[in-house]
């Protein structure tokens, strides 16, 4: 019989589709206000993967992710996913988006993203929102599944995504009962 325990935090990420690299800021800012700071961030990468965006959003689009520093529970995910479709939702122009935000989590084996479209990998969490496994870590690297979406499969953010798994090792660590904890004051 498995006993139930507590799942372990996870480390918040968010990636942002947009066209317009000056919206960002405002963008981290209603984050951070919510979520706390931003620990990582990767580099603007171009996102040609698909044109799937390009009629709501333009051309050309650009992928950026940011990795928070405070740990959030791993049954939040819908809550944050509903968030930030309400921050995608102020942002819009003329009824048409012009940002996709993607949040997930990580934690040392996977990487999973939240979405609002159901599929048969996807496993619902409530409010409307489903789950997806978009990562695996095995033997010392991301792995990407039949489903992962190119962008997330691609070198780039998985290598950056290993940095945030680096950080948020460090971070257990340091919250662990043998570690040195948080620092009270």
């Amino acid at each position: 019989m498995s006993t139930p325990r507590p799942p372990q935090p996870a480390k918040l990420v968010v990636g942002f589709l947009l066209r317009d690299k000056k919206l960002l800021p405002v963008l981290a800012a209603a984050l951070e206000d919510r979520f706390g700071p931003v620990a990582l961030v990767s580099p603007w990468m171009p996102f040609g993967y698909t044109d799937y965006y390009e009629t709501e959003m333009g051309a050309p689009l650009f992928r950026r992710v940011l990795a928070f520093r405070d740990m959030v529970g791993q049954d939040g995910l819908a809550r944050i996913k509903r968030a930030t479709n309400a921050i995608e939702q102020a942002h819009m122009m003329e009824g048409r988006r012009r940002v996709n935000i993607d949040p997930g989590y990580l934690l040392l084996e996977r990487f999973v993203l939240a979405t609002g479209k159901n599929y048969s990998h996807r496993i619902y969490i409530g409010e409307g929102i489903y789950a997806e496994l978009t990562l695996v870590f095995e033997r010392g690297a991301f792995r990407p599944l039949p489903w992962t979406y190119p962008d997330y499969a691609d070198r780039p953010l998985r290598d950056f995504l290993q940095r945030v798994r680096d950080q948020y090792a460090g971070d257990l660590k340091r919250e662990s009962p043998g570690g040195r904890g948080r620092e009270n004051g």
